[in-house]
């Protein structure tokens, strides 16, 4: 592993890029001229930072366009700083004192990794690799066999090398390694030949077997979540997510207690059910015009964007020609200008050159103005068309709205004469179902009131009820209703009438 010995350790700083840049850069008469005029970081491709006793990767965000970096043979402790680095390619980390994998999520372009001689225990975090091709890990302390199982997602790699390492040592490294990739080339510097890869698939062939099967389900699994979320964005796009199912109605009654208890009394259970699927059938209408109104505003979306190139287009076509025409016309002036003698004749020829090249200019000007011309009439035309579709859409989703407001009404007042009727029952004593204790208790509140004021008023006295409760009061169904109305309130759907 790299050591500070006496050496004081670096951050990489702006003073050390200036000098990489500057030695590794053109020399001789190209060189002395990028000195000069300065070179600019972005516009620098390959980086060599080897031998800097470098402890920290810092400052490197300008060089957006590097593709090959060298940090080999420093004091690196950890991978980072090279989130900026999207092009890298190539990227040498060996002979450092690197512990873990971390910090390549955004180097989605590089094809060759080197992390030899560090620290290094887990093979992991190297995910957003997909086009890894080269990957050298010797000279580590990696010890286990599944990290060889993690490489297989990589279906590019074709160089591995993992020598040096406690895991190299174990009598089954070459078999496992060939039969789990089989894809590898190279292996420890040396190529693989096709004998050793029969004989490592036959050899693991059982539990080969089994991973490719769980592989197979992960691999769908994860596509089928892939599609439902495609699926869901084309949804949102449309404004209809979740209104293909009775998602909307279920989340309405996820939190309501009350209408949770109310489903409990004789023939709600029924009605709610037949309030659901009514519900339903007015969300999927819903969900099938916003999918509809949405492809229709994705026909307008491709008419317009066509109707744009083919006027881009057709406009470059004409000043192309037109200065075609001009460039056989000019040759044929210069060489007459350089062909004159007179002074005068010069003179004429040159005015006449310029009056073909302001001529040149006044067309292609006035071809530029027809193009926006012609683009500012089209967005116009789309602007219009989609504020047209976006009301016809809005005008469907209002009526289908006041479809569920009425359905609304309609389910509360089935729900209060259903309530009505089971607390007329309790009153009466007449109620056989056995009912929850907190939906009876909801009864016993409207009816208790009832009759201890009816019995005080029969008994002709301000003083306490009698006790016993042999007198039983006649309750109208107007009192009822009147208490009903109080104790269930409205239904959960009020949020409609927004």
């Amino acid at each position: 592993m790299s050591r500070l010995g006496d050496v004081e350790p670096r951050v990489i700083d702006d003073h050390m890029l200036k000098q990489a840049v500057g030695e590794q850069g053109p020399q001789e008469e190209a060189g002395q001229l990028a000195k000069q005029e300065g070179v600019l970081f972005k516009d620098v491709l390959s980086l060599q930072l080897d031998f800097q006793n470098i402890l920290r990767i810092d400052n490197l965000w300008p060089f957006e366009n590097l593709r090959k970096l060298q940090l080999d043979n420093n004091v690196i402790e950890k991978i980072e700083g090279l989130e900026r680095l999207t092009r890298l390619v190539w990227l040498d980390l060996s002979f450092n004192n690197i512990e873990a994998i971390e910090g390549l999520d955004s180097l989605e372009n590089l094809e060759d990794l080197s992390l030899f001689n560090n620290r290094i225990s887990k093979v992991d975090s190297l995910d957003a690799l997909v086009r890894l091709q080269v990957l050298s890990l010797g000279n580590n302390r990696i010890a286990n066999l599944t990290n060889v199982i993690y490489l297989r997602r990589f279906k590019d790699l074709r160089t591995l090398s993992l020598a040096g390492n406690p895991v190299a040592e174990q009598d089954d490294y070459k078999m496992f390694v060939c039969a789990y990739l089989p894809d590898l080339v190279y292996l420890d510097f040396r190529r693989i030949d096709d004998h050793t890869k029969e004989l490592a698939e036959a050899k693991h062939q059982y539990s080969l077997d089994e991973l490719k099967h769980r592989e197979n389900l992960l691999q769908a699994q994860q596509e089928d979540e892939q599609a439902r979320r495609e699926e869901l964005e084309e949804h949102k796009a449309a404004f209809v997510e979740n209104l293909n199912g009775p998602f909307l109605f279920e989340s309405m009654y996820a939190e309501d207690v009350e209408g949770s208890k109310l489903a409990c009394l004789p023939g709600v259970g029924e009605l709610l059910e037949t309030y659901r699927d009514k519900f339903v059938i007015i969300c999927l209408n819903l969900f099938e015009c916003g999918l509809k109104q949405q492809e229709k505003r994705k026909a307008e979306l491709d008419t317009f964007s066509q109707c744009v190139q083919e006027a881009i287009q057709e406009n470059q076509e004409q000043g192309r020609q037109r200065i075609t025409k001009f460039e056989e016309t000019h040759l044929l002036s210069l060489s007459a200008i350089r062909d004159a003698s007179e002074l005068t004749t010069l003179e004429t020829r040159l005015v006449a050159c310029r009056e073909r090249v302001a001529e040149l200019f006044n067309s292609l000007m006035m071809l530029e103005m027809q193009l926006a011309e012609q683009l500012e009439e089209t967005i116009s035309l789309f602007e219009r068309n989609i504020a047209d579709l976006v009301g016809l859409f809005v005008e469907n989703v209002q009526s289908l709205m006041a479809q569920c407001r009425d359905l609304e009404n309609h389910h509360h007042e089935k729900l209060l004469e259903a309530a009505i009727n089971t607390l007329e029952k309790t009153v009466k004593g007449e109620l056989d179902e056995d009912l929850p204790d907190d939906v009876r208790a909801v009864s016993a509140g409207a009816s208790g009131g009832r009759r201890h004021s009816a019995v005080r008023s029969t008994a002709g006295v301000s003083g306490p009820a009698p006790q016993g409760g042999a007198l039983r009061p006649r309750v109208s169904c107007a009192e009822v209703q009147q208490q009903v109305c109080h104790a269930l309130g409205r239904a959960p759907l009020s949020f409609l009438r927004h």
